[in-house]
């Protein structure tokens, strides 16, 4: 443990390096190349074999001395269309209009890490240590690409790091049970009969039947679901109308739906249906809903996050360990749990000093970077440990 640990701390300053150099070069979704070269540059160095994944990412592999287990370790390596606002930060995005805005850049630079200095300790490592760097989080379809491509095939158990801004450095949570919610998208095309705005006796206004749906909707939330079983319903967009003077005979609505339990997420899906359906014929219009499933709910195993809890324990003192209630956030992890069990641990990087408690996907995101090596040695000592003992 104690090698892992200064392993680490040897190589902290070129992992900022590294994670810097990832900042300044933003890549989005399936446009992940550079970063892929970068990792698989490192992986060079190391003498870890890899294979690239269709069309970016990279799984690498460490066989340890001895024969075991196989444990994947798991960073996501996507940027966001989200326009950088760190004005005189050093290494600000080059990319207008891309910019890491939530910490993969960090991910992806605390695993390459966290490989460095297992490949110091091979020769006592039990079974294999396969890294996976995951594209595509971003829109929920990296990690389950990974996954039909072999990521997860004969592996043991899986563990992932999300960096997060609204915990203090210096602390780090890995929770029992629910983790992070589902994240679905449903879209909603009410039909009318457009016509003049100075008649609505002859139309069937598409603004009315939407605007009515939007405040009806919430009461799914409030009345048809458990008050202890959390549940976001969220419509984020809503295109109407084409000119003043025109009753709309179109309208589009665009939303999200986040829960931990499946059995309320279909329940909330077709109530959605329902009241879409029911506010359209109120009206005298109709409704075509398109509800689409994203990620499932990131939940944590019990035995392998009391695990994680005692490393974070045993790494960085008994007052590292926090627990970070759930977040309604999405991370499509969830899908290398459907798989094989697992848990998903949160490390800290707000520094109000720094200037690092921006939300996750606002302009002026950044990350304490003093952070970084806890999350390096996590994932190492992770990996070790669960091979190892």
């Amino acid at each position: 443990m104690g090698n892992l640990k200064a392993s680490v701390k040897k190589y902290e300053e070129e992992m900022i390096a590294f994670r810097r150099d990832l900042h300044q070069h933003p890549e989005l979704q399936w446009e992940e190349f550079r970063t892929t070269q970068k990792v698989a540059d490192e992986m060079d160095k190391l003498g870890i074999p890899y294979r690239k994944t269709v069309p970016t990412g990279l799984i690498a592999e460490l066989v340890g001395g001895k024969p075991g287990k196989t444990v994947a370790l798991r960073a996501d390596m996507d940027a966001l269309p989200v326009q950088e606002l760190n004005e005189g930060l050093a290494y600000k995005s080059l990319e207008d209009g891309k910019m890491h805005a939530c910490g993969h850049d960090a991910h992806t630079a605390m695993l390459v890490t966290a490989a460095k200095a297992l490949k110091e300790i091979q020769s006592d490592i039990k079974g294999t240590i396969r890294f996976i760097f995951q594209p595509s989080e971003e829109n929920a379809k990296g990690a389950k690409a990974m996954v039909e491509q072999g990521a997860v095939e004969e592996v043991d158990n899986v563990f992932g790091i999300h960096i997060w801004s609204q915990m203090p450095s210096g602390k780090v949570s890995c929770v029992v049970g629910s983790s992070f919610a589902s994240a679905d998208i449903f879209t909603i095309d009410f039909t009318g009969r457009g016509g003049h705005g100075a008649m609505p006796d002859a139309c069937i206004d598409a603004t009315m039947v939407a605007s009515a749906f939007v405040m009806n909707v919430q009461a799914i939330v409030s009345r048809e679901t458990h008050p202890l079983d959390p549940v976001v319903v969220t419509i984020g967009r809503m295109d109407v109308g084409t000119r003043f003077n025109v009753i709309a005979e179109n309208a589009r609505l665009e939303g999200t739906v986040r829960c931990f339990s499946i059995e309320t997420r279909e329940r909330v899906k077709k109530a959605i249906q329902r009241y879409a359906e029911h506010t359209a014929l109120t009206y005298g219009a109709t409704a075509a809903v398109d509800y689409q499933y994203g990620t499932l709910p990131v939940v944590n195993d019990e035995k392998d996050a009391l695990f994680a809890q005692k490393i974070i324990q045993d790494s960085f003192g008994e007052d590292a360990l926090l627990q970070e209630p759930p977040t309604t956030g999405g991370e499509d992890f969830s899908y290398f749990t459907e798989h094989t069990p697992g848990c998903f641990a949160l490390v800290g990087c707000g520094n109000p000093a720094k200037d690092t408690e921006w939300a996750h996907h606002h302009g002026k995101f950044n990350v304490d970077e003093d952070a970084m090596k806890m999350g390096a040695e996590m994932y190492a000592q992770y990996a070790y440990n669960y091979l190892n003992n």
